[in-house]
């Protein structure tokens, strides 16, 4: 009955906008952040997250990043990168708003995705301010422990957002235009804990819209959704999406 509630709310709810976080990774092999088992309870992220860490000690940065970018580079997209993909192509979904880094959106199909917290696609230098896309820096990382700028000799730093940054502001004023639009704010694998992008499901009730929200354990905003759906996305989406499939004659 909840994969035909979701169908439903999607087809009727237009427009529909998505807001992903790390529990569509997980089923991708890539650890969250904040569970009992996720990267910030074996890491201080004071200390390897920060940015005033890597203006401290990038080295010592890069030694929590090398591994990380090599493994998000070898993981791939899952059925709930899939099925999110599909729904964009099918005209249900008009973009995905992502508090992840690891590209397995884009890789999946998805053609509009908002990066609220930057990616991997790219490092810059903070000294001469040169950019590199990701195949230039797995190739810097293969010779070093951390990727020095071939123009200046600095550290590269990862394009994400670090504890301390100021989110891109460019992504989130989208986002959250677009969580203001929606009619259904559909929520993915995130315990929408982390502000601002928190806020986006004030943003689209606030305007008359609905939430629903797909993820493994309880949310900061369960009381306020309209359908709560405790289950794998990647199980549970790809069945709301061949419910939406056009049947051929």
């Amino acid at each position: 009955m909840s994969v035909g509630a979701l169908a439903d709310l999607i087809r009727l709810r237009q427009p529909c906008v998505v807001l992903t976080g790390a529990g569509v990774s997980t089923e991708s092999g890539i650890p969250d952040f904040r569970s009992p088992t996720g990267l910030w309870a074996k890491f201080d992220p004071l200390e390897y997250g920060s940015i005033e860490a890597f203006r401290r000690d990038p080295l010592k940065v890069w030694s929590f990043y090398k591994p990380r970018v090599a493994m998000l580079t070898d993981a791939e997209p899952n059925p709930a990168h899939a099925a999110l993909a599909e729904l964009e192509q099918l005209g249900f979904v008009e973009a995905v708003v992502t508090q992840n880094i690891d590209l397995l959106h884009e890789r999946a199909g998805s053609r509009d995705v908002v990066e609220v917290h930057g990616s991997i696609r790219t490092s810059s230098c903070s000294g001469c301010g040169n950019r590199y896309e990701l195949a230039r820096v797995l190739e810097l990382l293969a010779a070093a422990e951390a990727p020095a700028c071939p123009a200046c000799g600095g550290i590269l730093k990862p394009d994400v957002v670090f504890f301390g940054e100021l989110l891109p502001p460019e992504a989130i004023d989208r986002a959250y235009e677009l969580a203001r639009r929606a009619r259904l704010l559909l929520v993915v694998g995130s315990a929408l804990e982390v502000y601002p992008v928190a806020r986006l499901p004030l943003e689209t009730i606030g305007t008359g819209g609905e939430l629903a929200i797909v993820n493994r354990g309880r949310t900061a905003f369960d009381s306020e959704a309209s359908l709560r759906i405790d289950s794998s996305a990647g199980e549970f989406l790809p069945q709301v999406v061949a419910l939406l499939r056009p049947r051929r004659a």
